[in-house]
């Protein structure tokens, strides 16, 4: 036994912890967890545990269903929103098949594998990202809580004790926050988690998550990361912020005397240039859902243009400048995804998309200063030359199903599931008849 899971042994102990939940998450990011009592825990840490993988959204087949989950002992937390006595702490895991083998159906795998591959390149990947949510009164409805809006700090703003509690939570269990204030949208909100390794940002923005929903509960309201559950107002973002650094330390997107004045040196221009160039092909995993492509539509304050700026906020990919000489500052900001993505396979298919243009060496077109993109349409967006997201979920779904990029990054279990499973969905919602338009047609038609 390692002294990590020696750390936890004494823990749940001392801290009189008598669950440990195991955390998962199937292909399309929905959090799974099952409880195990302490006496179990050598056991698991040795051998797994097993449970029903048939279950599991995306995971096997009923023949196949025997899976194990060994837990990552370096996870360890005492989940803060349960009582102290008899307390409740929490895992994620790592997924086998009964050979001990990893479960390539498994997106912490997945991201895990990615960031071998990055290594052996000799790069880090560090992530930072910024999630938006709505508060509701109930699940049932989108009634809003307030008016506020940007950093309102005012009566307006009804939701600054759930923020707070949550930041609260959230560092509690080890995940430092770096900001949080109120978002454009009434009832909106924002908070930042200070960048980590990809890894650890994946864990944490599961964990985050439940923790803005557990907290909102508490308080009596309902927390939805839908990317756009309001039509008049802003949706839901996660823009991911990221940068790559050597092994030994050094931010390898900064260049102090790039000859274009951006200080971004040639790694991260081919970077860029890969994400820009992959962008469609992974945007089914960044941008899953249906509605996802509400917030994405034109008109919205979200980015489909495949550009890239230092100040213009209209682009996808943004250059932050707050400390341009700073190399631990110096990182990109990717601004199309949304919160309903799988943060493994969305951090996983990023940097790979990345580390393609760099191994491809990519170039980088010009930026886009100076013009506000948002006030074009996607036809006058292509008239101009300048490529766009996939309009739509069925788009998105068909690029997708022809990439060898993606179906390289995610293996062809968690492609083939992704492409049958949102091509279903695209097919269902083809069907449904909307409000809008029996209002437009009913009358006249």
């Amino acid at each position: 036994m390692n002294p990590e899971q020696d750390f936890v042994l004494k823990t749940i102990e001392t801290r009189d912890v008598h669950f440990v939940r195991f955390w998962f998450t199937d292909v399309l990011g929905t959090l799974k967890s099952f409880a195990i009592i302490p006496s179990e825990m050598e056991n698991a840490f040795e051998e797994g545990m097993g449970f029903d993988g048939s279950c599991v959204e995306g995971f096997s087949p009923i023949e196949e269903a025997d899976m194990l989950a060994f837990p990552e002992a370096s996870t360890f937390q005492v989940l803060p929103w349960r009582p102290e006595s008899n307390a409740v702490a929490r895992m994620f895991c790592s997924i086998k098949t009964p050979d001990g083998k990893p479960f390539e159906g498994d997106p912490r795998y997945v991201l895990t594998t990615m960031l071998h591959k990055a290594a052996d390149q000799g790069f880090m990947f560090n992530v930072g990202p910024e999630l938006e949510f709505y508060y509701f009164k109930d699940s049932s409805g989108t009634e809003m809580l307030d008016r506020g809006g940007y950093f309102d700090l005012t009566s307006l703003d009804y939701a600054s004790d759930l923020r707070r509690d949550t930041v609260l939570t959230l560092e509690k269990m080890g995940i430092p926050v770096e900001y949080s204030h109120h978002e454009v949208g009434p009832s909106q909100h924002e908070i930042d988690l200070r960048y980590a390794d990809a890894l650890s940002m994946a864990d944490a923005v599961m964990t985050y998550k439940l923790v803005v929903k557990e907290i909102a509960m508490k308080h009596g309201v309902y927390a939805s990361f839908m990317p756009k559950p309001l039509a008049d107002a802003p949706g839901n973002g996660m823009h991911i912020h990221q940068s790559l650094f050597t092994l030994d330390g050094r931010n390898a997107f900064f260049d102090p005397d790039d000859p274009s004045g951006y200080r971004l040196s040639p790694t991260a221009k081919h970077y860029i240039a890969g994400i820009l160039h992959y962008a469609p092909e992974f945007c089914l995993i960044t941008n899953p859902y249906v509605n996802s492509y509400k917030r994405l539509a034109t008109g919205t304050d979200a980015p489909t243009f495949l550009s890239w700026s230092t100040s213009n906020r209209s682009t996808m990919v943004r250059i932050p400048g707050y400390r341009p000489s700073s190399e631990g500052a110096s990182r990109i900001e990717l601004r199309s995804p949304d919160p309903s993505a799988n943060p493994y396979l969305a951090f996983a298919c990023i940097l790979a998309a990345g580390l393609k243009g760099i191994e491809e060496e990519l170039p980088l077109q010009a930026p886009t200063e100076n013009v506000d993109l948002f006030t074009l349409s996607r036809q006058e967006l292509r008239d101009c030359g300048i490529a766009t997201l996939p309009d739509n979920l069925g788009e998105a779904v068909e690029v997708f199903a022809r990439s060898t990029l993606m179906r390289e990054t995610l293996g062809e279990h968690i492609h083939d599931y992704l492409v049958q499973q949102k091509r279903r969905e695209w097919n269902a919602y083809g069907r449904v008849v909307t409000p809008w338009e029996l209002e437009q047609n009913l009358a006249v038609l």
